[in-house]
């Protein structure tokens, strides 16, 4: 069986909703399949951001001027 949803409050800017509601009409969705699915995008990078973090922590740190060196170097900047 299905978990039932919860009801939340939000408040979006106007021309958001209007925007939202928009998209909910041309796409057949309601407006709280495309905020969950967006929540859930938000989400999922964010933990994306987190496990790139972590498998970083063991390199060794440098400098922002080390870095901006670096880049010249590479011909980057």
């Amino acid at each position: 069986m299905a978990t039932p949803a919860k009801r939340a409050t939000v408040y979006l800017d106007p021309v958001l909703h209007k925007a939202l509601k928009l998209k909910a009409v041309e796409t057949s969705r309601s407006i709280s399949d495309l905020v969950n699915a967006a929540v859930r995008e938000a989400l999922a990078e964010d933990a994306e951001d987190l496990a790139a973090f972590d498998e970083r922590a063991d390199e060794p740190l440098i400098s922002y001027d080390e870095m901006v060196k670096r880049l010249k170097k590479d011909g980057r900047i």
